[in-house]
């Protein structure tokens, strides 16, 4: 009996995460792929292989672009930089990401918004737009710092002194409380140190959030920076698992793959209530300590101090929300988190997300993503436990 053919694939990637390389590699131990991933930076180009598939990450580097494009190989990027070649591609949801940080900033309160970037780079544009985009749709304006548009802009030795001067003075002088969303941690964590400069409080003058959650030993820092779970694992392994359709023979995608992002993971740099109302910010410091529980109206109403008709006027003129639509903001969040983390049943889930059914449950999802629960897990990679396969 001859042996199965053992598909052979090749990772270059110009940009590295540990996680991208996890989800890869856990599609291809399920798969039985041999992974060729000593080609892991862009100035080594691997002229001669032969396999049948890529996957890559194509950054600056044309050398990389061109071989990838060369060896005419079914082929997934990780990267937008290059929307001419017509590769498949399954992508961060950057705009998804830059919602959630809108989000997390307007369910705080926060009435003042800023995007930081330093460089013109595909994903940091989207973020930029996508956080635009979210904070209009709640009738807010945001700034967005382009150091690589600034008059003072270097590129020299004084580069780093220069651009940490001028983040300093325009984040001194941006209206307060002020709300920063971080093209990147690397960013975030400039941001943080300008704050230290220019002598503004973090959070209480200015809150931080960055993407990617990347920073090594983030809460050993004096004050650890929040940042967007941006979902790097499942997209290593999305984008592994559309390769090995095209290496089976399956037409590319005539879309691009998005994969969404998880949640915010809040830590002090943001973790304030920016609310001046006490009823509002003692009931959204409630339903955020609660939101997985049954939580009676009567007891959110005695924690505020106020009547239900003045708490869901209160909620909207300060958060642009209702107390009703903050609880399943967060229920609906958490259920994403625990449908890309784990592989609870339906019924499980459920009661951890704070639904008394899985019936209640599937349906609150359904109206606010447009998704199945089986559906959405899917997307992320992960199949349904065993049992819940009628959803």
């Amino acid at each position: 009996m001859s042996r199965k053919h053992q598909k052979r694939v090749l990772l270059v990637l110009g940009w590295y995460d540990y996680r991208l390389h996890r989800g890869i590699e856990k599609f291809a131990l399920e798969h039985d792929w041999h992974l060729s991933s000593n080609f892991a930076r862009e100035k080594v180009i691997p002229w001669g292989w032969e396999g049948d598939g890529i996957l890559a990450w194509l950054g600056a580097g044309d050398d990389l672009a061109d071989f990838v494009k060369d060896t005419a190989k079914p082929t997934v990027d990780f990267s937008f930089r290059r929307p001419h070649l017509r590769f498949a591609r399954v992508l961060e949801d950057h705009a998804h990401a830059a919602q959630l940080a809108a989000e997390h900033f307007l369910s705080r309160g926060f009435t003042n918004f800023m995007f930081y970037s330093d460089t013109d780079n595909w994903s940091y544009r989207e973020r930029g737009e996508g956080f635009a985009a979210a904070l209009r749709r709640s009738r807010r304006d945001c700034l967005w710092l382009r150091w690589d548009q600034a008059a003072e802009h270097d590129t020299g030795r004084e580069q780093w002194t220069r651009k940490r001067s001028w983040l300093a003075a325009r984040l001194k002088e941006a209206p307060k409380s002020l709300a920063v969303f971080a093209a990147n941690d690397q960013h975030a964590q400039e941001v943080l140190e300008a704050c230290e400069v220019a002598r503004l409080a973090v959070p209480e003058q200015v809150a931080i959030v960055g993407a990617e959650n990347y920073l090594l030993a983030p809460d050993a820092m004096r004050t650890p920076i929040s940042s967007v779970d941006t979902n790097l694992e499942t997209l290593g392994y999305t984008g592994a698992s559309h390769l090995e359709d095209l290496m089976n023979g399956k037409r590319s995608p005539a879309r691009v793959i998005r994969v969404p992002a998880v949640g915010v993971v809040t830590r002090k740099s943001s973790d304030l209530l920016a609310v001046r109302h006490k009823g509002v910010a003692n009931g959204l410091r409630f339903i955020w300590e609660h939101f997985h529980e049954p939580i009676r109206i009567k007891d959110l109403l005695n924690v505020a101090g106020m009547s239900r008709r003045g708490l869901h006027k209160a909620f909207l003129e300060n958060i642009g929300r209702t107390p009703g639509q903050e609880l399943q903001r967060l229920r609906i969040e958490k259920a994403k988190r625990l449908l890309t983390d784990s592989s609870h049943k339906i019924e499980v889930l459920s009661t951890m997300c704070g639904y008394q059914s899985a019936n209640t449950f599937s349906i609150a999802f359904k109206n606010a993503t447009g998704m199945t629960l089986s559906g959405y897990r899917k997307s992320t990679g992960r199949s349904l436990a065993d049992g819940d396969d009628r959803l």
